[in-house]
């Protein structure tokens, strides 16, 4: 018996039981059930997956974009997709894609020193073109393509309804660790923006956040 209840109270602090899963089979086990060691030893050994959570995506909050030169970026993007910048902090700047979500361009990215970086120095060797370049008989496009030094580092997500207890409670739950993020708007229960930061199973920074289409800021 104390090796059930030790895998279950393991169980419970992996993420695989609820509170109230734990609560109950202790319960039973307390009273003699004679189904309370099957139920046990049952929930014990088969992790329960999460029933989903009690709120629905409803926007796109923002795409986090880090560039080696934000203004190059915005000009690129308000030019040819008609973007509208919303305020530029002098580092940063916070577009709207239009009504459908936003956008925050930064500079973070470091751009690659002339002839080196992400393009080949002399001395290395140009890479083997894929069949599509070569029949265009475009060897030298595979070389000359222009650096990476962009990235989009995080997106986040508007759900509602928000409860930030409920929200961080749920992700707990999941064996995920939040954290608390408001924009530098003060803390948690006294900022209008309200997120949190999570990982994915790839490690990918995921925002949760407050922000619905009628009631958002960047």
């Amino acid at each position: 018996m104390e090796s059930v209840v030790a895998a279950l109270l393991r169980d419970f602090e992996n993420g695989k039981l609820t509170r109230r899963q734990l609560v109950q089979t202790l319960a039973l086990m307390a009273v003699g059930s004679p189904v309370s060691s099957a139920i046990a030893q049952g929930m014990a050994t088969t992790p329960t997956k999460p029933a989903g959570t009690p709120w629905k995506t409803v926007w796109l909050d923002h795409i986090s974009f880090q560039v080696s030169d934000y203004k190059k970026s915005v000009d690129f993007y308000t030019d040819l997709m008609g973007w509208k910048v919303l305020n530029d902090t002098g580092t940063q700047a916070a577009v709207d894609i239009n009504g459908i979500g936003g956008i925050i361009i930064r500079n973070r990215r470091r751009q690659p020193d002339a002839g080196a970086g992400a393009a080949n120095p002399p001395s290395a060797t140009p890479p083997k073109p894929d069949s599509a370049t070569s029949a265009a008989g475009g060897a030298t496009a595979q070389t000359s393509r222009p650096p990476v030094t962009a990235v989009v580092d995080h997106i986040s997500w508007g759900i509602e309804p928000w409860d930030t207890e409920t929200v961080r409670a749920e992700l707990v739950k999941r064996g995920l660790t939040p954290r608390e993020d408001t924009g530098n708007r003060g803390t948690m229960e006294t900022s209008a923006f309200k997120s949190f930061h999570v990982k994915d199973p790839d490690g990918w920074d995921l925002q949760i956040s407050n922000q619905t289409k009628d009631k958002h800021e960047l």
